[in-house]
């Protein structure tokens, strides 16, 4: 069995608020808490999501 890695966003703040992506692919974690939950994620839709963007701040 391969061991998770784990993939910082580009545009991650350096205060550490961001997201992780597992490689292989199909999981992500907050980074503030590398032990706790991860959850399950399709890639493809989660940049879907994205580019359209459905997690924009109002």
């Amino acid at each position: 069995m391969s061991k998770v890695r784990w993939q910082k966003t580009s545009r991650s703040h350096p205060n550490g608020n961001c997201v992780e992506l597992s490689i292989p692919r199909g999981r992500m974690r907050d980074s503030k808490d590398p032990d706790g939950p991860t959850l399950p994620v399709e890639v493809p839709t989660l940049l879907t999501a994205i580019r359209q963007g459905r997690f924009d701040r109002r």
